[in-house]
């Protein structure tokens, strides 16, 4: 694991791919979708390693972490192949309205509503790490509940994570498509968060030119660690919670 002190910070490295933390914000690269963008991560890393890159896997603008990029066409193919066959495993942190169950699985079709593509099946497992129950009435109620969710995403559909925690009535904090304004709202004011709480924690894969299995870790920024501090407290005694349903399906 490395780093630069300019630029994107570097994750990891080696002679056929390189990992980045991805800001929030940033897009992946050029597209139709966000004109106005001004930041893009291929071009970002190419004029910071002085080099073609190419990316293997895509994230959401909103969403930061690990993003991964091959050093060559035939690495990005490998690796591509792995992503498209399902075989990498990927860890991603949130913060969403209410109380979560303890662990479950969320299968449901979602929808590219921006490409106007059909439903498509799509599958998340969800584990809550901690949960917090807020003295402040932010919706109808006298308090107000936020989880704390390591999620696995079993396919790679677009917005998948967001349209599916909105599915099942906790949708994630930050998300101004999908989610609560008043939420958003009460999280902006009183811890300053200014952006989706969804994070691209981890990649785990084999590395297609090695005998080994890689695992790649993102480096929160300060609005994460800050907001996962509210939670340190519940995530020891969460561990005891009775469990909740363990499958989430489409009507």
């Amino acid at each position: 694991m490395n780093g630069d002190a300019l630029g994107l910070q570097v994750l990891y490295r080696d002679e056929f791919y390189v990992a980045v933390q991805k800001p929030a914000g940033m897009l992946v690269h050029r597209t139709g979708l966000a004109t106005r963008a001004t930041r893009f991560a291929v071009q970002e890393l190419r004029d910071q390693l002085g080099r073609h890159v190419h990316p293997v896997h895509r994230l959401d603008r909103a969403t930061a972490g690990v993003l991964l990029f091959a050093l060559t066409p035939e690495a990005a193919q490998r690796l591509g192949a792995a992503f498209m066959a399902n075989t990498v495993h990927k860890t991603y942190l949130a913060v969403v309205r209410g109380w979560v169950a303890a662990e479950g699985v969320i299968d449901h079709p979602v929808q590219d509503r921006d490409r106007g593509d059909t439903a498509r099946d799509a599958r998340t497992h969800f584990r809550r790490l901690g949960r917090i129950e807020l003295p402040v009435a932010v919706d109808r109620y006298p308090s107000s509940r936020y989880s704390l969710v390591e999620i696995h995403p079993q396919t790679g559909r677009r917005h998948q994570i967001r349209q599916h925690f909105k599915h099942i009535f906790h949708p994630l904090i930050g998300d101004t498509s999908y989610g609560n304004g008043r939420h958003n709202r009460y999280f902006r004011e009183s811890f300053g968060v200014h952006r989706l709480l969804l994070e691209a924690r981890a990649l785990e894969f084999m590395h297609p030119y090695r005998a080994e299995r890689l695992r790649i870790e993102s480096c929160p920024d300060a609005t994460w660690i800050r907001v996962a501090n509210l939670f340190t407290a519940s995530v020891a005694n969460d561990r005891d919670a009775p469990p909740g349903p363990n499958v989430v399906t489409a009507p």
